[in-house]
């Protein structure tokens, strides 16, 4: 009696998770079916999910009409800049907040958590204007400038850091090892979990930034891939939506191709930081 109710509830668990899928890809799939349609085939009577033929021309004429493939390099160069010094700012400053005595530490640690208190868009004039005095508009470094230091990135670490005995950090100091030493051989090893979450959300949350990149930026040569589909769906051409799916398509397919290829992975990193945090 007991099995069958399990199996029951269990079942019907299943399917509320099979619909809630299906609702969640089915965007995505009529993003990618449509950019293989011919303009013909996008508003039919009775919708077609699978093309056939396949109509590749679509991301060709994507290319011809507008520079993505320049704005997937900004892109790229943007987002792995960012992480990449956040990577760096991020456990220095956790190191220090997490393992080091000093007057004032935690005064100065809810300073630096402000950031996380500030709404975003409250810094973009304040930091438009710093640039500007600094001639720095219109470059890659301007998309990247503002976010080298991240307030959430050192709370997260710096609590996975808290979490290492101090008995680890005595025996090294026994055994010769200094600061960086340990905080590289050591703590960073023990931390990859929380590193591996905080590299995701940044990834994913520069690589879909919209306003500070349009706000900073003028031309294409150093626009990103979200300025360039807004450019791209205000064409005066109008809406072909052939064309729109394909650019959004695009756009898109790195960061879904990123998660499927790491899902395992991405899924371990958050569950083990949020126990660590």
């Amino acid at each position: 009696m007991k099995f069958n109710r399990h199996l029951r509830n269990k079942s019907g668990l299943h399917l509320i998770l099979m619909v809630v899928s299906l609702i969640t890809v089915a965007p995505y799939f009529w993003i990618l079916s449509t950019s293989l349609k011919f303009r013909t085939e996008v508003f039919t009577q009775t919708p077609k999910w699978i093309p056939w033929p396949i109509n590749i021309q679509n991301y060709l004429e994507m290319f011809e009409m507008a520079p993505f493939h320049l704005y997937l390099l900004n892109t790229i160069i943007v987002v792995t800049g960012i992480l990449g010094v956040q990577l760096v700012t991020i456990t220095l400053a956790a190191y220090v907040f997490a393992r080091k005595n000093f007057w004032g530490r935690e005064f100065f640690f809810f300073l630096f958590l402000i950031q996380m208190m500030i709404p975003i868009h409250a810094t973009f004039l304040p930091n438009f204007l710093t640039l500007k005095q600094f001639d720095l508009l219109n470059t890659r470094v301007a998309m990247m400038l503002p976010f080298f230091a991240s307030g959430y990135g050192t709370f997260l670490l710096r609590q996975a850091f808290r979490q290492i005995p101090r008995a680890l950090e005595d025996a090294a100091v026994i055994d010769g090892c200094g600061g960086l030493r340990f905080l590289w051989h050591v703590l960073i090893p023990l931390a990859k979990p929380t590193l591996i979450a905080f590299s995701i959300i940044s990834i994913v949350s520069h690589w879909n930034d919209y306003l500070w990149p349009l706000i900073v930026t003028d031309t294409p040569e150093v626009r990103t891939l979200t300025i360039g589909l807004g450019m791209f769906v205000q064409q005066e051409s109008g809406a072909d939506w052939t064309l729109l799916m394909a650019a959004t398509a695009f756009v898109t397919a790195p960061m879904l191709i990123l998660f499927l290829v790491f899902q395992k992975k991405f899924v371990e990193s958050f569950m083990l930081s949020g126990v660590k945090g």
